[in-house]
């Protein structure tokens, strides 16, 4: 993945290297006026944002996350132990580019740090956003600045993965960033399970649409294939600015698949990607098509006849899943719908409130400052959300020594008559 080179207050960022230098505000962030205890400052005015692409394929998601979020906040009155909690929503993506956009990604963490009274952030959306953010968060001057991800699925974040990760995200040596999702070294593993239990390949082709998300749960997909002995024919980047890709999937038919995974974002171009897939190789009763997580939640690919057969798998329990469960998160989901008229879009959006309920917690814990609202979910025993309160139906508990989620759900979902329905849970 490219980066660029930013320049906040005359001070360069090296986005390349995310060497990144947090801009320090004129003002005192997070607020200071709070007592040292928890609960401190009490009628206190704190800022929760989201940071997620308001633009593009992924806008109706973005757009019922926010709306979700406001929804929740409203129901439990804006507060958060003796702490008022108002609402901001960061757009990261770009007309332009019509997904996440790295400069802009870049901009926003500099907002964050230097906006008085924000808080804590929930997102971003895409892995290669979060990991130019969370080192400006890191180095805020008066946190770490707390950063929960609802959507960050890429294992470099908070584990071992590739060189200098995780620290290279953690400047300070402190943590600062969680997720409420699980990864995809065990999202790839999931699809490949279900590819070779349930749908018996032999021979899968592989590509990846070139960013970190992608480049990540296709990595994560092959490893686990060839130890189920399915043949990894091959593994290619797509380029999402490709008017068509009939020519790469007439090289991919060569080599006889009988499945394609397409590790990516369907904001890549992904419609192309699927027309071009089905008019070359043939529809998913022939060459079966397999997806992760970038490709749930968009009405766009539901739509189409060629994605239809084809399979995705969410690194947690559909929204389907949630409603049938009862609980916290299906009365939210009737009021959602009561007051929009349809079902929130994709799975996604109940994930953006749990991620909210861990800041909340947090901020509950705190004395109202960024610093102490980090340290609540990285010291001690951390943030646990009870099975009673919880939006996901089961006890959410984040990983203090990691900012991972203890839970490990994964979701096979089929397109079937222009929605995804569920198929089953995938155990890992």
């Amino acid at each position: 993945m490219r980066y660029r080179s930013i320049m906040c207050a005359g001070v360069a960022i090296a986005v390349a290297s995310l060497s990144l230098a947090a801009c320090k505000s004129s003002s005192s962030s997070g607020g200071s006026s709070g007592g040292s205890n928890s609960g401190g400052g009490s009628g206190k005015t704190l800022t929760l944002s989201t940071d997620l692409p308001l633009q593009g394929s992924s806008k109706d998601t973005s757009d019922s996350t926010n709306k979700i979020i406001q929804l929740y906040l409203d129901q439990i009155g804006h507060k958060a132990g003796n702490f008022k909690i108002e609402f901001k929503a960061y757009d990261d993506s770009t007309a332009a580019k019509g997904q996440w956009d790295e400069a802009t990604c870049a901009q926003n963490a500099q907002k964050h740090v230097s906006t008085k009274d924000e808080i804590a952030v929930m997102g971003t959306y895409n892995s290669g956003c979060a990991k130019i953010q969370t080192p400006v968060l890191n180095q805020d001057p008066s946190g770490p600045m707390l950063m929960v991800s609802d959507a960050n699925t890429n294992p470099g974040l908070t584990k071992k993965w590739n060189a200098g990760e995780p620290e290279k995200y953690q400047p300070t040596g402190k943590k600062n960033y969680a997720r409420v999702i699980s990864t995809d070294d065990f999202q790839g593993t999931a699809a490949a399970m279900y590819a070779s239990e349930k749908l018996h390949v032999k021979n899968c082709y592989i590509i990846n649409d070139n960013q970190t998300y992608g480049q990540g749960v296709a990595q994560a997909f092959a490893s686990a294939a060839k130890k189920l002995g399915i043949n990894v024919l091959g593994n290619d980047p797509w380029d999402g600015k490709q008017p068509n890709y009939s020519s790469l999937f007439t090289k991919i038919k060569a080599t006889n698949p009988d499945c394609l995974y397409i590790g990516g974002i369907y904001d890549n171009n992904g419609g192309q990607l699927v027309k071009d897939k089905f008019n070359v190789l043939g529809d998913n009763t022939k060459v079966k098509m397999i997806g992760p997580d970038g490709f749930t939640g968009y009405p766009d690919l539901d739509k189409q006849n060629e994605s239809q057969g084809m399979y995705v798998t969410f690194p947690g329990l559909s929204i389907n899943q949630l409603i049938a469960a009862g609980g916290a998160g299906a009365k939210l989901v009737t009021a959602y719908k009561a007051k929009y008229g349809a079902d929130p879009v994709g799975s996604y959006p109940l994930y953006g409130v749990a991620a909210v309920q861990v800041i909340l917690a947090a901020v509950a814990k705190s004395d109202g400052t960024r610093a102490s609202v980090t340290k609540a979910v990285f010291e001690g025993d951390g943030i646990t959300i009870p099975v009673a309160e919880s939006v996901l139906g089961k006890e959410i508990k984040i990983d203090p020594q990691t900012g991972d989620t203890t839970v490990r759900d994964f979701s096979v979902l089929q397109e079937k008559a222009h929605k995804q329905e569920f198929v089953q849970v995938q155990p890992v």
